[in-house]
């Protein structure tokens, strides 16, 4: 098979697979990805109608994927909404994801405790994430579940989530730690700030506390 040929069909399967991806900013690359192989394999064989339609796909995807590096600043994609143990919406939130949030968070007993934080993260007008967490001492909580869907794991939620303008600092916390149970998120949690203790445990300071939520 000539070179040309393999670099068709090398597109063609990854224009495939980036329309199975959730998370779209992965999608987005991997399309853009696609759609400059098919560009130069249809240049190279004089197919110029699909060239002209890769080009387009090409500045399209690069636009999209501007505009969701833009939008992951904190501030601009994310808001929070507390919600009760009982609250409808919370309730169907984990009926669509409890057995995912299971997988990062396998000994979290949702909702939690009366005395529980519990947030959902909101990214317009979409429930996007969940956080639970119990008080820790006089100034902490202890995390139970950080948990984002998959659309929407290529954002910033964590730095949202323990930014002066998350849930944490709005309580007055001073610090969130999270246990060995969560050993799962380690590498999330080291993205987003958290340090480990010499317990063993991961711990992340928070800075003055904002005055209301979102």
């Amino acid at each position: 098979m000539a070179i040309v040929d393999l670099l068709g069909w090398a597109g063609s399967a990854l224009l495939v697979y980036s329309v199975l991806q959730s998370r779209m900013l992965r999608l987005r690359v991997l399309n853009l990805a696609a759609s400059f192989a098919l560009l130069v394999f249809n240049a190279l064989i004089a197919v110029w109608p699909m060239v002209a339609m890769n080009v387009a796909l090409c500045a399209i995807n690069a636009w999209f994927i501007v505009a969701l590096l833009r939008a992951r600043h904190v501030g601009r994609a994310f808001a929070w909404a507390p919600v009760g143990a009982d609250d409808p919406v919370l309730a169907h939130f984990l009926a669509r994801h409890g057995a995912d949030i299971a997988r990062f968070c396998p000994q979290a007993d949702l909702p939690g405790p009366p005395e529980a934080l519990r947030a959902l993260v909101l990214h317009d007008d979409v429930a996007a994430g969940l956080v639970v967490a119990t008080p820790e001492g006089p100034d902490g909580w202890r995390l139970h579940v950080d948990y984002v869907t998959p659309e929407y794991r290529d954002y910033t939620a964590g730095a949202f989530l323990y930014s002066p303008d998350g849930p944490f600092a709005a309580s007055g916390a001073r610090r969130v730690v999270a246990g060995p149970e969560l050993a799962g998120l380690q590498q999330y949690l080291g993205r987003a700030g958290f340090a480990r203790t010499a317990e063993g445990a991961w711990q992340r300071l928070l800075v003055e506390p904002a005055t209301a939520p979102v």
